[in-house]
């Protein structure tokens, strides 16, 4: 029997095959899950629908998070699909790539304005939503990064966003915990993803964090789909607005490893 053998998990950002979202939807449903997607846009649903077909999975929703008549038919259709819901992994998030090479003090308030909306309120939208199915208890997982509590180049105002998800999900938690739904956030290093590669400076970002994190190993989708396995697992049972480094260690570290230091 797998850890997820009977519940129904919604995966909420999957962009391609190296998608964290993705990593999550493979290892949820090698642990039995099944499991429903959304798409934001016909271009999306074209990588998204073979990878869902993949795992056995029909069930793909267009969903715009900036949008809140389509989250109301998105989950409309939801219901018509499940009469209840497990899980929902929300793996989204949005800034303009053009206002995180520069200095956070040059952020527009209309992009500040988008990447905490969809970055973070999205996560506050979706939890009600998906809270109303979750008639038997549930889990509910985000992903963030560390550029959240501490300073990293070409991060800027997707720090304050990640910032303000991992507070939410605290918040989250202690309001969905009396109804059984647990919330957590799983917080990777760098990884090698499409949403990753908008930022500057991510491959030298990648190698820094592989030769100085304590295992000296960047996360793999594998670890993430796991950890989210275990979240969403009775093994989970008594985690709540926790946020979990998959990271080989590197959100210990204060300086790099000694061998590292230039001088």
């Amino acid at each position: 029997m797998g850890a997820l053998d009977g519940k129904r998990v919604l995966i909420m950002g999957v962009a391609n095959e190296r998608s964290i979202a993705w990593g999550c939807a493979k290892a949820m449903a090698d642990a039995g899950a099944e499991l429903a997607f959304t798409y934001q846009s016909e271009m999306m649903l074209k990588r998204v629908e073979p990878l869902a077909q993949s795992v056995g999975s029909d069930i793909l929703i267009p969903a715009d998070v900036s949008d809140d008549a389509s989250m109301d038919a998105a989950f409309v259709a939801l219901q018509e699909k499940w009469d209840r819901l497990d899980c929902v992994v929300h793996a989204i998030a949005f800034s303009d790539k053009n206002e995180l090479t520069g200095r956070i003090i040059d952020t527009s308030r209309e992009n500040f304005r988008n990447s905490l909306s969809i970055s973070c309120y999205s996560l506050i939208d979706v939890s009600k939503r998906a809270s109303q199915m979750m008639t038997e208890g549930g889990t509910i997982l985000t992903m963030t990064y560390q550029g959240s509590n501490k300073v990293t180049p070409f991060y800027n105002v997707m720090g304050v966003a990640k910032a303000a998800l991992e507070s939410a999900v605290r918040y989250l938690a202690n309001d969905l915990g009396p109804d059984g739904i647990r919330v957590n956030a799983i917080s990777p290093g760098p990884m090698k993803t499409l949403a990753g590669a908008a930022i500057g400076g991510a491959r030298k970002t990648f190698k820094f964090t592989e030769r100085n994190a304590p295992l000296r190993a960047n996360a793999t989708l594998e670890a993430i789909g796991a950890t989210a396995v275990y979240l969403a697992s009775d093994g989970g049972a008594c985690t709540s607005g926790e946020i979990l480094h998959v990271d080989g260690g590197f959100h210990v570290l204060g300086m790099p490893q000694v061998d590292n230091i230039q001088g």
